[in-house]
């Protein structure tokens, strides 16, 4: 079954080929080509699920063979991006495109509530620098998927095409890397481009869907039945303070500018969002800064 129409709910839907992407991966990057799975696909990270073996992460850190590249934001990305699952509107031009996968920690276990900020060119090859065309955010789910509708983006001068993203686990540092497509003449040229980072891409009747699992270096444990769990990490307690702009709280929106307080410290919303769990402001710099 081609990865793209593996079922996209839970741990159920990961399937378990056994076959070590660490080691795909490795040789794809000395080669300079995809990292494909026997019997065609580039190698996800789903495909780990249940062999009991870590998974390559996807930051740039050391994972036992080398570090990993982790990619430039270059000089296009702008914060505040509305949060959103779809860039795109009925009359926007260029060949549509779903990018969907999952977002995986050290023990292959999918995290939810990751956030996820992408953006990109449009068909002609151009970043909207002045509002937020081809800009948004979202989370993962429960089941640590994430879902964008876009479209393929444009060529411009010297680079191939390519998708950026921010990624942040909750607690966690910001990943900042791009995905790219196969099959392009100018992979092989653009100075930047890593084969580790290719999605899976195939035609849909008239548009493209396209998908990549991310593994961030987020420590997981293994539990006693061999399916992973992650590994508990304390949050303080909110503290109500009576100060202008009210208290932090899961559920709320924020808007950019927003001030809350959190355990006695007030604190100002750099992005809009919607609070989760585990996204308290002293864990989240890329969303609250302290004031």
């Amino acid at each position: 079954m081609p990865a793209s129409e593996e079922p996209a709910t839970g741990r159920e839907g990961l399937i378990d080929r056994r076959i070590s992407r660490k080691s795909v991966l490795k040789a794809a990057a000395v080669l300079g080509t995809a990292p494909l799975l026997i019997g065609g696909g580039v190698a996800l990270a789903r495909d780990r699920a249940g062999t009991g073996e870590a998974p390559g992460l996807t930051p740039a850190c050391h994972d036992g063979d080398g570090p990993t590249v982790e990619q430039t934001e270059g000089p296009y990305f702008k914060p505040n991006s509305p949060l959103r699952t779809s860039l795109i509107t009925d009359g926007t031009p260029g060949t549509r495109l779903t990018v969907s996968g999952y977002v995986f920690g050290r023990a292959c276990l999918p995290i939810p509530g990751v956030l996820l900020d992408f953006w990109q060119a449009d068909v002609n090859g151009a970043y909207d620098n002045t509002g937020f065309a081809f800009r948004g955010h979202q989370f993962t789910n429960a089941q640590g998927a994430f879902s964008l509708t876009t479209i393929v983006p444009g060529l411009y001068p010297g680079r191939t095409r390519h998708i950026h993203v921010k990624l942040q686990a909750p607690g966690r540092p910001v990943l900042t890397t791009q995905l790219y497509f196969p099959g392009e003449p100018r992979n092989s040229t653009d100075t930047i481009y890593d084969a580790r980072l290719l999605m899976n891409v195939r035609q849909i009747g008239s548009g493209k869907e396209g998908t990549y699992d991310f593994v961030l270096n987020v420590p997981q444990t293994p539990g006693p039945t061999g399916s992973p769990t992650a590994t508990p990490t304390a949050t303080p307690t909110a503290t109500p303070t009576g100060q202008p702009g009210g208290t932090w709280a899961a559920g709320a929106t924020y808007n950019t500018g927003d001030r809350v307080t959190y355990a006695g410290v007030s604190y100002r919303c750099l992005q809009g969002h919607t609070a989760v769990t585990g996204w308290e402001p002293p864990n989240v710099p890329a969303l609250w800064q302290r004031s």
